[in-house]
């Protein structure tokens, strides 16, 4: 771990993006105990600009909601989509990519044949149409997400699996005849990790955009505040009141910024190449 946090902070951008990530987490950890309110809850007069009313440092929207408290709300159902649906989009992506690295053949051929026909389809489009066939609610919006995030972890989890399984320690653990289950969570598995950790990171990224465009769509969780809807509710206001979609716009850029930064520094912490002049 020491030699991974040394390379990691190596990355002064990656560095950057884990203290604001962390901040963003803290926020939505203890968005209840910051704001004992509702962010539903109309708590003052509309349109107040930020700072400009003590209790209010956001500001409040054409509803009189205090927008800070959206914010930190916001920032829970963003994380928990974003981390939530990744992580069912790997443990989808690296089943595929695993028995299909592995086996090869009709399995490879029949796997590969379904994740080709995810990616065939614009992910935002089929996330569109999965949350409007079914109720919007946080947990369709979840799944939804992960079936349209999975292919590329399954298509990189199959090209480490095709490498490694030629490897000299495979090839040994086959010929003791260790079983298949045991070679595959014991010898590749941990070894194509790596580059799937990556992945995931990016992949959190392109969950919170998609989920905050649903909502923006009209597509969210009526009961979830999100930086999303927020964006969405203010689209009418641009001109009049610029701050409401501007404030909730920066905190998914923020966020969503901070996550790429961490995962270009993952990159190079995982690197095996940068691995080994570092060490």
């Amino acid at each position: 771990m020491t030699s991974f946090w040394r390379r990691f902070s190596r990355n002064a951008g990656a560095v950057i993006g884990l203290a604001v990530l962390a901040v963003v987490i803290l926020v939505a950890l203890f968005a209840s105990l910051m704001f004992s309110t509702s962010p539903w809850q109309m708590v003052g007069p509309p349109l107040l600009l930020p700072f400009e009313e003590q209790g209010f440092a956001l500001g409040t929207d054409m509803l009189g909601r205090d927008i800070a408290a959206g914010l930190a709300h916001g920032a829970r159902v963003s994380l928990l989509v974003g981390v939530v649906s990744t992580g069912c989009a790997v443990v989808i992506g690296v089943a595929f990519g695993t028995l299909a690295g592995y086996f090869g053949g009709a399995v490879e051929h029949a796997l590969m044949s379904v994740t080709e026909f995810f990616q065939t389809i614009p992910q935002l489009a089929m996330a569109v149409v999965l949350v409007a066939i079914f109720t919007p609610t946080l947990e369709s919006i979840v799944i939804a997400i992960a079936l349209v995030s999975w292919p590329p972890v399954a298509r990189l989890v199959r090209a480490e699996v095709l490498s490694l399984r030629e490897r000299e320690f495979v090839e040994a653990a086959i010929v003791l005849g260790r079983p298949t289950r045991a070679i595959i969570f014991g010898e590749i598995l941990p070894n194509a990790i790596s580059p799937v950790i990556v992945a995931a990171s990016l992949i959190v990224a392109t969950a919170i955009l998609t989920e905050a465009a649903l909502s923006f769509l009209g597509l969210g969780d009526r009961n979830m505040m999100s930086w999303g809807f927020m964006v969405g509710a203010a689209r009418t206001m641009l001109r009049e009141a610029p701050w409401l979609t501007v404030l909730p716009g920066l905190a998914i850029l923020v966020t969503v910024l901070a996550v790429n930064l961490v995962g270009e520094g993952l990159n190079d912490a995982l690197n095996p190449r940068l691995k080994e002049r570092g060490d």
